[in-house]
């Protein structure tokens, strides 16, 4: 199986509540994803709208989004945020980076990370930057993309009580 990558679709309704149902089925299953289970559609909405203000037309964020090509089926996302900053112009920080659930263990992440690369080189980026909650084996699965660990807040994201987890900052050199 392969994906459809899209960038800077028409962040339509439909697209909208696709991407919302894909980050509670991703948050459900124990994805680190900004939430921990159990999660509600309109729990995920809030954070989703507020990643999606900044796309589109009027905004300075772009989105690109993986289909299932057998499927059509939505099966992964990301959000690349602009700092809004000029000195870091030159880099993009890559949000919301998932894969639902159901596609997992087919490479739709390394496609969607690797398509993102190739976007980022094409717009003449430095770099793309990431941040994660540890305990996950994510920093492994980045590595392999080729994002180097470059910063670690011990227990600065409590999913629990008793429950801290490290938040770590990846980094992808495009230079």
């Amino acid at each position: 199986m392969t994906l459809i990558l899209t960038a800077d679709p028409r962040l339509d309704p439909d697209l909208r509540e696709e991407m919302v149902r894909l980050w509670t089925d991703a948050s459900n299953a124990g994805g680190a994803v900004g939430f921990v289970a159990p999660v509600t559609a309109d729990e995920v909405r809030v954070a989703a709208e507020r990643n999606f203000a900044g796309v589109g037309p009027d905004g300075p964020d772009r989105l690109l989004v993986a289909r299932d090509a057998e499927t059509g089926r939505l099966a992964g996302f990301l959000f690349f945020e602009d700092m809004r900053f000029p000195l870091m112009d030159h880099w993009r920080m890559l949000k919301a980076v998932m894969v639902h659930p159901d596609f997992q263990g087919r490479g739709y992440g390394l496609e969607l990370l690797g398509e993102a690369e190739r976007i980022a080189r094409a717009w003449g980026l430095s770099g793309l930057k990431l941040a994660l909650r540890g305990g996950h084996g994510l920093e492994k699965f980045y590595g392999r993309c080729g994002y180097t660990e470059v910063g670690r807040v011990p227990g600065a994201i409590r999913v629990a009580p008793g429950d801290d987890r490290d938040d770590v900052t990846m980094w992808l050199d495009l230079r």
